[in-house]
């Protein structure tokens, strides 16, 4: 049995240069890492016995990565996509290493063999043997780019598969669609997902339950919306569009399964659904949100969002129950980032932030400008002038880098502020909407009280 998946890897071309002339000076982004740590291997070739399962097609695993280079200057294809980087990897104690290398190289050539420069890395170093494709998203052979449509996802499935039957494996008959890489990655290190969020609130629902109704109305009074008709049941939080299949959470979660194995924690009655809200809320921030009204001043909405998350303050015990918040925590890193950029800028209302904007917009095009000037008379400049006006527009570069950082912060923090809002409201309708119904249910329980005494 074997999976794949393929991934293309964005950058520049001076990314892949810098990391050719000096690889130690060279910090890349996580993907772009990942990408050179396929051709480290080379040089390093600890987790692939001493380089003997590193191999290379239409160029040397030495220059690699140069080949490549040379190539996209040859057709002048310097931007988009800077390459291709995809796994095959193997059910544990199934395959050798020589069997794994050997059926990688041969899914490489048919798939990509006849046009592109291709690296092929096999890793023994985990539990199951896998392997490592990077191969150049121009060709060598005539300049075109790799397209990797539907079509091609299909073909890299079923070319392995054909593979593994040739060599007596395991086929996945059933192949279910993977999760996304960035999702696949958080769920791996244990950030609260859309669907391990569901996986928690469904273990509640069904163990504090007796019957079905009763666990559809725990999942509703959540916040979720459910379809538990026919034979695969539902379910979904209302600011995804499609609903999610219990069985592809976890295949076991059956109707049948489902039903023998309600109420568990239930012997004298269901659990009811709770939204709570954060107890260590300072005074200052309660009023900070109002319902379905936009709120302009930003920093406190994110304090106020940052104490119903739990995150302040430090050491609490306090966890949301609110599946869309337990959802946001995934963002931890993103939130606590922004709330640090506007209190050190002294950004605390929406006109702050555009103000902070727009000061950072004219200096990056002054300095934009100004570098340009730079190139013009390094152009120009005698070999000794050079080397200074290369060293002033690196500084200049640096700068405008720096501006670049804060640009992103400034329309991410306007994006997240008016998606707290909407958070908020959502959560704010859900509380109203379950104490409304647990208000007409009490109802309904005392008339009928009142009818059984008559």
């Amino acid at each position: 049995m074997a999976a794949t998946s393929l991934w293309h890897i964005e950058g520049r071309l001076k990314d892949l240069i810098s990391y050719v002339e000096n690889p130690e000076k060279t910090v890349p982004n996580k993907e772009m890492q990942d990408f050179f740590d396929v051709f480290s291997y080379v040089k390093n070739p600890e987790k692939t016995d001493n380089g003997e399962f590193v191999s290379a097609i239409n160029c040397l695993k030495e220059t690699a990565l140069q080949q490549m280079i040379l190539t996209k200057k040859q057709y002048q294809k310097t931007g988009g996509y800077i390459a291709w980087h995809g796994y095959q990897s193997f059910k544990p104690d199934e395959v050798t290493p020589e069997q794994c290398h050997e059926i990688g190289l041969k899914l490489a050539r048919e798939m990509w063999g006849d046009k592109y420069q291709i690296i092929v890395a096999t890793h023994l170093d985990r539990g199951h043997l896998h392997n490592h494709f990077c191969f150049n998203s121009v060709s060598y052979l005539d300049g075109s780019k790799y397209n990797y449509s539907k079509s091609e996802q299909k073909r890299l499935r079923e070319t392995s598969d054909r593979l593994c039957r040739e060599y007596g494996l395991s086929v996945i008959e059933n192949p279910k669609k993977a999760p996304s890489r960035p999702l696949y990655l958080d769920e791996k290190s244990g950030k609260p997902t859309r669907y391990n969020v569901y996986l928690e609130d469904l273990a509640e629902a069904i163990s504090g339950s007796r019957d079905i109704p009763h666990m559809m109305r725990y999942l509703t009074d959540k916040g979720y919306e459910v379809d538990f008709s026919g034979g695969h049941w539902k379910m979904k939080l209302p600011q995804y569009k499609h609903f999610t299949r219990l069985d592809t959470l976890d295949e076991r979660l059956t109707p049948d399964f489902i039903r023998s194995h309600l109420g568990t924690r239930a012997r004298y009655g269901n659990y009811k659904a709770r939204i709570s809200y954060s107890p260590h809320m300072p005074e200052e921030y309660k009023k900070a949100w109002k319902p379905h009204q936009k709120t302009t001043g930003i920093l406190a909405l994110y304090y106020y969002w940052c104490y119903q998350l739990g995150i302040f303050p430090k050491g609490t015990d306090y966890k949301p129950t609110s599946p869309l918040m337990k959802e946001e925590l995934r963002k931890l890193d993103e939130i606590t980032a922004q709330v640090r950029y506007m209190s050190e800028h002294d950004i605390s209302t929406l006109s702050d932030l555009h103000a902070d904007r727009e000061k950072n917009q004219t200096e990056m095009d002054m300095l934009t400008d100004y570098r340009r000037h730079l190139q013009n008379k390094i152009r120009r400049a005698s070999p000794a002038e050079k080397e200074t006006l290369r060293e002033e527009k690196n500084g200049v570069t640096e700068q405008i880098t720096e501006l670049r950082k804060r640009l992103k912060y400034a329309d991410g923090i306007e994006k997240r502020s008016a998606h707290i809002d909407d958070c908020l409201n959502q959560i704010h309708d859900t509380a109203e909407k379950q104490r409304s119904n647990q208000n007409g249910r009490a109802g309904k329980t005392d008339r009928r009280r009142e009818e059984s005494l008559r």
